[in-house]
């Protein structure tokens, strides 16, 4: 079982956060804005689904880490809600697109048994470590160029979602002892938060100036964001890459061909059934977050925390 502390950090985000907060890779900092929205309607999720699950598990430990991993993701939930809520008050057009992902989730939690829906966490829960793990071993790139507030409060949680990896497989294991049910639910699961993200990237181009943006995702297909990261490395001239409607730096663009292959494995192995997060390589850089916060310094702007 793993100690999860809980972390309150007041993170300074208000209308003055800009909507790209970081120019110099765009696409990343809208994948960024809309997994905030994710994380507000996504973690709303987690903490239904697991209250259900609660008082099924037996067993004191797996009880214990359900109770710190809700915590955690409550917290998560908190900070994530106050950058959206910065975002829809300068885009007032964007609360239609965060009602949609809630609306989105809260229909798993009418229709869906709570073992898929178990399932469902554990599976998305899996590919954050490999997922999360090339973003932060590229921070220098990804983060530290963007405005620190914004940087600071997915530094925060990327972190803390390597930290409680295996959470929620302990609580699927706990209640539904099962592993080959998760696996049959992967393809429904990544389907459906595909499919959210998607509307998300969309509802940016609706409701944000392409000024504000720096980037967009006009007319994305059903497989639009996989086949772009693919086409962007490819070696094609630029006649190409304006046919095919590619607009690099890719979101990942910083990651190689091979740590790009490597991620795409591991998340492939992720989703088989006795797949233990314990074992995944972790990003340096979290040690480093986690030495930082021991120190008690002001995480909220990290950078200026931790500048020597």
């Amino acid at each position: 079982m793993t100690d999860l502390p809980i972390r309150r950090i007041n993170f300074r985000l208000d209308e003055s956060i800009p909507f790209q907060w970081l120019p110099s890779h765009p696409k990343f900092g809208l994948m960024c804005n809309a997994i905030s929205i994710i994380a507000v309607a996504f973690e709303k999720f987690i903490v239904a689904s697991t209250r259900k699950a609660m008082p099924l598990i037996t067993d004191p430990a797996a009880a214990e880490e359900a109770e710190s991993f809700l915590r955690q993701e409550a917290q998560h939930a908190n900070n994530h809600r106050r950058h959206v809520a910065a975002l829809v008050a300068q885009y007032p057009g964007l609360q239609e697109v965060v009602d949609e992902a809630v609306a989105s989730y809260d229909d798993l939690l009418r229709t869906r048994p709570l073992e898929w829906q178990l399932a469902y966490t554990a599976d998305l829960e899996a590919t954050f470590t490999p997922l999360f793990k090339i973003m932060l071993d590229h921070e220098d790139v990804l983060f530290r160029p963007g405005d620190e507030r914004v940087a600071s409060l997915f530094l925060w949680h990327f972190c803390e979602e390597v930290e409680h990896r295996s959470s929620a497989l302990v609580v699927f294991d706990a209640v539904v002892h099962n592993r080959w049910y998760r696996s049959r639910v992967t393809k429904a699961t990544f389907s459906h938060v595909m499919t959210v993200y998607r509307n998300i990237l969309r509802g940016f181009d609706r409701h944000v100036p392409e000024t504000d943006r720096r980037a967009g995702y006009h007319n994305i297909s059903p497989d639009g964001v996989r086949r772009e990261e693919a086409l962007t490395r490819l070696p094609l001239a630029g006649g190409l890459r304006k046919r095919f409607g590619i607009a690099p730096p890719s979101p990942f663009a910083p990651a190689g061909n091979a740590e790009m292959a490597a991620l795409v494995y591991r998340l492939l192995r992720s989703q088989v059934p006795h797949h233990r997060p314990a074992g995944e390589p972790l990003p340096a850089f979290a040690a480093d977050w986690f030495a930082a916060y021991d120190q008690g310094l002001d995480l909220s702007m990290y950078y200026t925390a931790t500048a020597r």
